[in-house]
C-alpha cells in the first residue's frame, strides 16, 4: 500500500507507526527520531527480527532516459537526460520474498508511506512490484502539482487550447513556467519567448539524434532535417508544414508494423498510440501521460475543422487545407509541432 502526506489516511497512520517503530528501536539500543529522517526503510524477517535503516541505506532510482538504446560504460548522465521515474529500491539491503517491508520517503515538503506486510501462505513479497510502487509514489510526490493541474479539467483544457502540453522534453520545470503564467491569467508571450530561446541548435540537434534512433523517424530523415533547419533559421512555416504532415505518417507506420495492415483513420491511430504509450510506460499514470496526450492530439493537433473556417497553425487539418493566416505561423506553434512529434517518438 502506498499513500502520501496529501492524503488524510497518511496522518491517521504515521503517528502510531512511527511511535511503534521508535519504541522497538529504543529497546534495541537505537534512539533515532523518525520525524527527522528523509528515508526510513524497515525490513521485518520471518522470525520477527528486523533491520531499520534511517538515512543510511543506499537508494537507487530507476529512470527512463531520453536517449534510446544502450549506453557505454562511464557515460555521464544528468537529470535532464531522464524523463520518468519508474522505480526506487535499496540494493544493498538484504530483502527476501518472505520479508515484510515498510518505507517512508521525504520528497520536498511531502512524505510518502509504503508498506507490504501481507505474507500469508503463498503470498511472497515481489521486489519488482515494491520497486515500481516506490517509484510511482516518489514520482507522484515530485510532480504532484503537475498531476493536479492535469486532473483539473478547466486548467488542462485552457493550456491545451493554446497548444501546450507537459511534453517529456519540457518536464524539468519548463512546462511549469508556462502553466504558472496561464493559471495567473497572463499572456504567454514572454514565457513562450523565453522557452524558444532555450531551444538552440545544440538542443535541437540532440532531439533530432534521438529521433534518428527510431526506425519510423529515421526513414524520414531527409524530410525532417529541413524542419530542424527551419526552426534554427526562425522559419516557422516550413517547420509546421513539414511536421504536421509527417505525424500522421509516423503513426500509420507504427500501426502497420504492429498490426500488418494500414490505417489512416485518425481516431483509430490515436487510440493505438495511447495503448502503445501505456505499454511503453507500464501504466497510464506515468509522466508519459498517454491518455492526456491522446486528448491533446484530438483537441488541438487534430481538432475538428470545416472548409471555410479560419484555423490554428497547430491544427493539422487547417494547415493542410491552407486555411491558416500567415501571421499565425509563429515560432511557439512551430515548437509545439516539434515537441508533439518528439513525444510520439518516446512512445514508439
Amino acid at each position: 500500500m502506498e499513500i502520501s502526506s496529501d492524503q488524510a489516511l497518511f496522518h491517521k497512520l504515521i503517528g502510531n507507526l512511527a511511535a511503534a517503530i521508535e519504541h522497538r528501536a529504543r529497546a534495541a539500543g537505537a534512539y533515532d527520531r523518525l520525524e527527522r529522517a528523509s528515508t526510513v526503510f524497515l525490513v521485518i524477517k520471518p522470525d520477527n527480527s528486523a533491520e531499520l535503516w534511517i538515512d543510511r541505506a543506499a537508494m537507487v532510482a530507476y529512470t527512463t532516459l531520453k536517449r534510446p538504446g544502450p549506453l557505454k560504460a562511464g557515460t555521464v548522465l544528468f537529470e535532464n537526460d531522464t524523463v520518468d521515474i519508474t522505480g526506487i529500491w535499496f540494493p544493498h539491503v538484504d530483502v527476501g520474498p518472505a520479508d515484510r517491508i515498510l518505507c517512508i520517503i521525504r520528497e520536498g515538503w511531502r512524505f510518502g508511506l509504503f508498506f507490504d506486510f501481507n505474507r500469508g501462505e503463498g503470498n511472497e513479497l515481489s521486489i519488482d512490484d515494491a520497486r515500481r510502487s516506490l517509484g510511482r509514489m516518489v514520482r507522484k510526490m515530485r510532480y504532484a502539482d503537475l498531476y493536479a493541474a492535469l486532473a483539473h479539467e478547466p486548467t488542462f483544457s485552457a493550456i491545451v487550447s493554446v497548444g501546450w502540453f507537459p511534453f517529456l522534453e519540457l518536464m524539468k520545470g519548463e512546462f511549469r513556467g508556462l502553466l504558472d503564467a496561464q493559471e495567473a491569467g497572463f499572456e504567454l508571450d514572454d514565457a513562450e519567448g523565453a522557452l524558444i530561446e532555450k531551444f538552440d541548435a545544440e538542443r535541437l540537434g540532440r532531439m533530432f539524434d534521438r529521433w534518428m534512433e527510431r526506425p519510423h523517424l529515421k526513414s524520414r530523415e531527409a524530410i525532417l532535417r529541413p524542419a530542424i533547419s527551419g526552426f534554427n533559421a526562425k522559419e516557422p512555416v516550413a517547420v509546421i508544414k513539414i511536421i504536421l504532415s509527417e505525424i500522421e505518417g509516423v503513426m500509420s507506420d507504427v500501426y502497420f508494423e504492429a498490426n500488418g495492415v494500414r490505417s489512416h483513420r485518425i481516431p483509430k491511430l490515436l487510440e493505438f498510440m495511447i495503448s502503445l504509450a501505456e505499454q511503453r510506460a507500464r501504466g497510464n499514470d506515468t509522466l508519459f501521460f498517454p491518455v492526456e496526450f491522446g486528448k491533446y492530439l484530438k483537441d488541438y493537433t487534430y481538432a475538428g475543422f470545416h472548409p471555410g473556417d479560419i484555423g490554428s497553425a497547430g491544427s493539422r487539418h487547417a494547415v493542410s487545407h491552407g486555411a491558416v493566416a500567415s501571421e499565425l505561423y509563429t515560432m511557439p506553434r512551430a515548437l509545439q509541432a516539434l515537441l508533439t512529434l518528439d513525444q510520439l517518438a518516446f512512445y514508439t
